[in-house]
């Protein structure tokens, strides 16, 4: 049974998903859900390998001036990372939530910006925001903002940005909410399919700096998390609309997850996860 802490933070987003800020009606957009599921995830302080169900909700639509992006994953973890930090006790659920405006700078202004393999530029602004009823007992609200550039790919996209994280958190056992360093990141994000749209690559790699002390008084560690999958459209196979449906593998490897590492703060083997999942989606 879910945790009514999660229903309270996920629904009201949900409902909000549909006002995300826009210019002007999308010109495209994609909905999908999408399921994954492994048994390699780590946390931090946990020493155990950890199952997790992940359930996904996801829009993506452009406008005039650029994109949006919307992502809700609900997480449900195995009993090796139990709700409460409680041996015994049903696995810990947790709702993350990922929202990115990139604005385009040649669409606001009407001229066409190009540099050698740049073929955009523009700013990118979000939020990330979590919820989680483990011992942790996680409240991340983090503000995104930075320049990115589009790279000029044969098919699909990859975008690379520079920006601005503006972290805090509220942890079960502090009694205020802790705000760290205002730290830099660099992300890359792609999707490339294949020449007959059958294959697809996607994912994010992000690096992120060290944020300071964190709410134990520790130092933090700088992060390293990739996160890609390749997907196969079953159109054809289910003689169904094409990208309506489809399935494939998953591989994350996130070094010192949130800032936490051995050396840092004894965060212990769980600052590291190496996770390869299975994948399925479905396209509205």
């Amino acid at each position: 049974m879910l945790h009514p802490r999660l229903f309270s933070c996920l629904l009201p987003l949900l409902a909000a998903s549909s006002l995300l800020p826009v210019s002007h009606a999308a010109t495209w957009s994609n909905t999908m859900i999408s399921y994954r599921y492994g048994e390699k995830f780590s946390e931090p302080f946990n020493t155990q390998d950890i199952a997790k169900h992940i359930i996904g909700f996801t829009h993506a639509s452009g406008y005039a001036y650029g994109t949006n992006f919307f992502n809700v994953d609900l997480l449900l973890s195995d009993k090796n990372d139990p709700a409460g930090g409680k041996p015994g006790f049903q696995g810990a659920q947790e709702a993350y939530v990922v929202y990115r405006n990139l604005l385009d700078i040649g669409k606001l202004t009407g001229n066409n910006y190009r540099l050698g393999p740049i073929k955009m530029f523009g700013w990118t602004t979000g939020f990330d925001l979590n919820t989680k009823n483990n011992f942790y007992a996680s409240k991340k609200r983090m503000l995104v903002t930075g320049p990115t550039v589009g790279l000029d790919v044969p098919r699909g996209f990859v975008n690379v940005s520079a920006l601005a994280l503006f972290e805090s958190n509220s942890p079960s056992f502090i009694p205020e909410r802790y705000r760290y360093d205002t730290h830099p990141a660099v992300n890359v994000a792609w999707s490339i399919p294949s020449a007959d749209k059958q294959w697809s690559f996607n994912g994010y790699a992000l690096w992120i700096a060290e944020k300071g002390i964190d709410e134990r008084g520790k130092p933090t560690a700088d992060e390293t998390h990739i996160d890609a999958n390749v997907m196969y459209d079953l159109g054809k196979t289910l003689q169904t609309k094409p990208g309506k449906i489809r399935v494939g593998v998953q591989y994350e490897y996130w070094r010192n997850k949130f800032g936490s590492s051995q050396a840092t703060n004894g965060a212990g083997p769980g600052a590291t996860a190496s996770t390869p999942m299975i994948r399925a989606e479905y396209q509205f």
